[in-house]
């Protein structure tokens, strides 16, 4: 499988609330294959399409918010398939108890199937929280055990600093991981890729044999450069690791 190397745009969010098209036209000009966003800053999905269309940009994903999803599917679905984005996401839950997180996976299976009707996949998006454990087993595994129609994109980052390696853990999922999240470790903070400690090459390896689409790079902290020339820097590391 070719691997495609994709944006997550909460990396450029600041940029993008100034001038959203102009950031979409600095990441393709990095060579990116596409985007995953996380909002559109009022843009239609019509005028959005055109400008991918124009950029060549593909649409790798999309975030959308548990409240969103819960309230207004329809509308997430309408938007997502004029797009022509194929990966919706929820980037976010946290709860304390077993049955909450029964209730979401239940609210999860209902979603799925709506999107999957519509021709497209849903997936659940991990932070650290996740590896902690219900009934001697990971949040994250009881969760998608809940929620079998529920597909998962690893951030590989929160696995490994929750102490699970991402590379044995994607095994778990051959085939129901399209999408993972890369971003470098340097001490507590995300970094550029192939400036931190670590094996992203691994991760690379991983997915490719557990038939993962889309390598998207999001990256929170910036100590060095600003996010535009984090994420040029990050993207050509990658670029080069996929080639191995």
């Amino acid at each position: 499988m070719n691997q495609k190397i994709g944006l997550q745009m909460w990396s450029v969010k600041e940029a993008s609330e100034h001038d959203f098209f102009g950031t979409l036209e600095e990441v393709a000009k990095m060579g990116y294959d596409g985007v995953e966003f996380a909002g559109y800053y009022d843009v239609q999905a019509p005028d959005l399409k055109a400008k991918l269309e124009e950029l060549n940009l593909e649409v790798a994903g999309s975030h959308i918010p548990l409240e969103r999803l819960l309230s207004d599917l329809d509308a997430v679905i309408k938007y997502e398939k004029t797009l022509g984005n194929r990966h919706i996401v929820c980037p976010y839950a946290d709860f304390k108890s077993e049955a909450e997180w029964g209730g979401l996976a239940h609210k999860f299976e209902q979603i799925a199937e709506k999107v999957a009707e519509a021709g497209m996949t849903f997936s659940y998006h991990n932070h650290a929280h996740e590896f902690r454990t219900i009934e001697d087993e990971y949040i994250l595994d009881f969760l998608l055990k809940k929620a079998p129609h529920v597909s998962l994109e690893l951030d590989t980052y929160w696995a490994e600093f929750a102490g699970v390696s991402a590379p044995e853990y994607m095994k778990k999922y051959k085939n129901r991981m399209p999408l993972i999240h890369l971003k470098d470790r340097l001490g507590d903070e995300s970094t550029e890729i192939g400036s931190g400690n670590l094996d992203i090459q691994s991760f690379i390896h991983a997915a490719r044999e557990n038939g993962t689409e889309w390598l998207i790079i999001e990256q929170e902290a910036f100590q060095k450069f600003e996010p535009l020339e984090s994420v040029k820097i990050g993207f050509l590391s990658l670029e080069r690791m996929v080639a191995k």
